[in-house]
């Protein structure tokens, strides 16, 4: 057990559903290993929505984590009906934990189309921006918008954690994982970062590969990874694709970290059908606590635990439902005492990794991450909301803005160029994104505030997009078709 007498503040959450019991099923175990621990537990999900707070997650509670900076939770439930956000999300976002780790490794008793393929990966997701971030509109009463935001300095956090992450197990490859052949600015952007700082790694091997073939390799072959980075949406998809590889959603642990607080907690929901049953595996939530054991430096304690699983699963006497079903299945409880009896035994055939501890990566505050020298504004692209057909709009807005500085250039509608008409068959939508560019930037936004007017005689305007350059380069995609 670890020497140290220091008692490390840990915020804990039951959580809503099946929470409870793993949740206190993994304090049982960490406290059984004598863990110099002290647990304050506080309040966050379903019955925070019911008293009225919108979040989810109270100032009580907020106050705890600021307090701690390190969390063990349980899954939270976000009711239909009422409520904002996802409490879950809420938490993630309020103290930037932007990367999120999710190991796959395969488990002794636990059997599946795999077994034997020795799978051991992590994945390493960017956990607060992308789609995720969750800036949604309603640009008209049929076509929905959701924003995707990748950020330079978001890509280079994650990416760095990736790196510092297999340093720290002792992994020798990192895998990227994008969609940057069709997003080539957003996904893009990720793999470039990647790129990049692949050079100051030169210990570990670092490859990029398009994220459906990633999906596609790791059925066919998961043995092949060791890390993989990838975005926030990706991260999510690929991820429970790993872990049904491995068992299901039941045997997997995540960690939520950020340069100023952890959160460790399951993947799995709050399942409320299992409630107070004394019948869900806890195990998710165990192996999260082990994370947080690892992030506290508490290695031996961790160790102890890992071991006592590795051998409990091995011996196959005392096992969960979701491993070998309702009618054999051990209760929680009963799980939960056979690992702590196992405490001190090694399996002679599963080893538990050595353990470094981990090095957050430290990023520049500065919110410009990106520095140019040059830049200009060469268009702008306007959104209008019509039924005409494309010629008869095209010809209108043509009309309407004839004696203005930006000229219209050309229309698309869900990404496809329809005016001047090309000869595609697009079935339109009443969202149109027309294009105008501009000869000389001086007096932009005048020029700008004139054309908006001209289009508003007849039209109506929902949403613009300043074109620009960066240096020599667009920083905006053509539709296709466009010339």
């Amino acid at each position: 057990m670890s020497s140290t007498t220091k008692k490390h503040l840990v915020t804990l959450i039951a959580g809503d559903g099946i929470g409870p019991e793993c949740v206190y099923a993994a304090k049982e175990i960490v406290e059984a290993t004598g863990a110099p621990i002290e647990w304050e537990e506080v309040e966050a999900g379903l019955n925070v929505f019911k008293r009225g707070l919108p979040s989810g997650v109270p100032p009580e509670t907020i106050a705890s984590i600021h307090k701690s900076r390190v969390v063990l939770k349980g899954p939270l439930e976000t009711p239909v009906g009422f409520g904002e956000k996802s409490a879950n999300v809420t938490l993630r976002k309020l103290f930037e934990t932007y990367g999120n780790i999710r190991p796959v490794r395969e488990l002794p008793g636990v059997k599946t189309p795999y077994s034997g393929r020795n799978i051991d990966m992590v994945i390493v997701r960017e956990n607060v921006e992308d789609l995720y971030a969750g800036i949604e509109h309603m640009e008209t009463p049929g076509v929905a918008q959701c924003l995707k935001l990748i950020s330079h300095k978001g890509c280079e956090k994650i990416v760095r954690l990736g790196f510092e992450f297999a340093r720290s197990e002792g992994r020798k490859t990192v895998h990227c994982a994008t969609k940057s052949n069709i997003m080539k600015f957003t996904e893009g952007m990720l793999k470039r970062t990647f790129e990049e700082i692949a050079k100051e790694y030169p210990d570990i091997e670092s490859h990029h590969i398009i994220i459906d073939n990633c999906a596609h390799q790791m059925v066919k072959k998961p043995e092949q990874f060791d890390v993989i980075v990838t975005t926030n949406m990706n991260g999510d998809i690929i991820s429970d694709l790993g872990s049904a590889l491995i068992g299901g959603l039941g045997f997997a642990p995540s960690a939520n970290l950020g340069n100023e607080v952890a959160i460790f907690e399951a993947v799995h929901g709050s399942a409320p059908k299992y409630a107070g049953k004394n019948v869900i595996n806890p195990l998710a939530v165990v192996n999260s606590a082990v994370m947080m054991l690892r992030h506290l430096h508490l290695f031996d304690e961790a160790s102890t635990i890992e071991n006592a699983i590795l051998v409990t699963l091995e011996e196959g006497k005392v096992m969960p439902r979701d491993v070998v079903g309702d009618e054999k299945a051990a209760s929680t409880t009963a799980f939960t005492k056979e690992i702590i009896k196992n405490f001190g035994k090694k399996s002679t055939k599963w080893k538990v990794r050595d353990y470094k501890p981990l090095k957050m990566p430290v990023i520049d505050s500065n919110p410009i991450s990106v520095k140019l020298k040059d830049r200009s504004y060469v268009g702008v692209d306007v959104l209008v909301e019509s039924g005409m057909a494309a010629n008869e709009l095209g010809k209108s807005i043509e009309e309407l803005t004839k004696d203005l500085d930006f000229k219209l250039k050309v229309i698309s509608n869900r990404g496809t160029k329809v005016y001047p008409s090309s000869g595609a068959i697009t079935d339109c939508v009443d969202l149109w994104f027309c294009r105008f560019f501009v000869e000389s930037e001086k007096d932009y936004d005048n020029h700008l505030a004139k054309l908006l007017s001209g289009i508003s005689q007849k039209h109506k305007w929902v949403h613009v997009e300043k074109l620009q350059k960066f240096g020599n380069e667009l920083s905006f995609t053509k539709a296709q078709g466009e010339d």
